[in-house]
């Protein structure tokens, strides 16, 4: 990605490869999504409408938007590149992006509840800074919350991961 230096000396990423690639992603998706609604059906059934028919439409309107957007920062690639975000705000983001991406890998393979009681405890020590004692407050107790509510009052399981299986639980 292409960095622009800042008033300051010190450089930013700009703005046209995030709009390019993120519009680009979407466009992605909303071909898929409407790929999969003619699947399903999107038309007009006799008891109202079919599976695929309100997908169909939402997925038309992310195609016209995300479009626009590609095609609008490709016609402005040339000119002014504007600051997307400096480092510090690029820091920032991958302060809360990789641990969440860390969260959802670990979802599959320790189960949910003993990932969030990581993710919690984590972002509580790390960027709340609070004692121990709080800490382990909340990511136990979150977690168990949750499990209370959905596994045993709404009857929702949610995933265990491999770990929690291989213990039977």
């Amino acid at each position: 990605m292409h960095e622009e230096p800042q008033a300051d000396g010190k450089p930013a990423l700009g703005n046209r490869w995030p709009e390019a690639v993120t519009s680009a992603v979407l466009i992605g998706i909303a071909i898929l999504v409407i790929v999969d609604s003619l699947r399903a059906g999107n038309g007009w059934a006799e008891d109202g409408p079919e599976a695929g028919y309100f997908p169909f439409y939402i997925g038309l309107l992310l195609l016209g938007a995300s479009a626009t957007v590609f095609i609008s920062t490709l016609s402005r690639w040339r000119g002014l590149n504007e600051v997307f975000a400096d480092r510090e705000q690029l820091k920032c983001v991958a302060a809360v992006l990789l641990p969440m991406t860390a969260y959802v890998v670990a979802i599959a393979g320790i189960g949910i509840y003993l990932a969030s009681f990581n993710l919690i405890a984590y972002f509580m020590r790390r960027h709340g800074k609070y004692s121990w004692a709080v800490t382990m407050s909340v990511a136990v107790g979150v977690p168990m919350v949750i499990y209370a509510v959905f596994e045993r009052w709404f009857l929702v399981l949610l995933p265990k991961g491999y770990l929690m299986q291989w213990m039977g639980l």
